[in-house]
């Protein structure tokens, strides 16, 4: 029998594509063991606070159009209003998995094991603006944003898009570093597919 899927959200940003699906909360699939759903999620305690509704992301999702951009044609993440150092952008929400997921260009690392299995998040089919955050590599000469994990009130395990130690300007467009292996692991998929 298959898990319930909750609800999509109603509240999809301007431009969300169609074919996508629009999560505001992480989507548990059932390759997570619990012993491990138990260490990135844990149960709510009585002295857990509410959970309150996040604030909007400071964020927007744009077509890229500019010829020199290497993902032209695609979509890219831009600041909505002036963001200051170190801030808290948004949160990388998708289907959080144990399994092997090669096909995907949208699934991040979150957790590994003391025993080395890996917890990914991947928002290949269904996120949130997050998934749509550009490598710098090609656009500009650093990034202005990184990943990092948190932990929320609840105690829940998520990847975050965290500005970098520069303010970013109105209308800038979010980068962060997809990191070396990441392009290692497509220039090796490319070579095997020619």
């Amino acid at each position: 029998m298959a898990a319930k899927r909750p609800p999509q959200s109603s509240r999809r940003p301007p431009r969300w594509p169609a074919h996508l699906e629009y999560l505001e909360e992480p989507r548990y699939h059932s390759s997570v063991p619990k012993h491990i759903r138990e260490l990135v999620s844990p149960a709510p305690t009585s002295h857990t606070p509410a959970q309150t509704h996040q604030q909007k992301a400071p964020v927007a999702i744009h077509p890229i159009s500019d010829p020199s951009h290497p993902a032209r044609g695609q979509y890219g993440l831009f600041a909505t209003k002036k963001i200051p150092p170190r801030t808290l952008l948004v949160d990388y929400i998708g289907e959080v998995h144990c399994d092997d997921r090669p096909g995907s260009d949208y699934d991040l690392s979150l957790y590994r094991t003391p025993d080395h299995v890996s917890v990914g998040v991947d928002a290949h089919f269904c996120g949130n603006e997050a998934r749509f955050i550009n490598d710098y590599r090609g656009v500009k000469p650093k990034p202005n944003a990184l990943f990092q994990e948190r932990r929320t009130e609840r105690g829940e395990l998520r990847m975050s898009v965290w500005s970098g130690g520069e303010p970013i300007k109105k209308g800038e467009e979010l980068l962060v570093s997809y990191g070396k292996s990441w392009w290692r692991a497509r220039q090796s998929s490319n070579e095997t597919d020619t």
